[in-house]
């Protein structure tokens, strides 16, 4: 079920596609730099046990 948007419908959707857009790149960057995180602080954990049995 789709409002009429009127003369501005072309606009409107397009602003809507922009947002999806924008959202979903926020949600990739977002999970990418965490799993990088994820990873940088496993390996300093392990670097750490590493030393601590010396």
């Amino acid at each position: 079920m789709m409002p009429d948007l009127g003369k501005y419908a072309t606009e409107v959707l397009s602003a809507y596609g922009v947002t999806f857009i924008l959202i979903g790149a926020l949600l990739a960057i977002t999970l990418i730099r965490g799993a990088k995180a994820r990873a940088a602080l496993r390996r300093a954990e392990e670097e750490t046990a590493r030393h601590g049995k010396d």
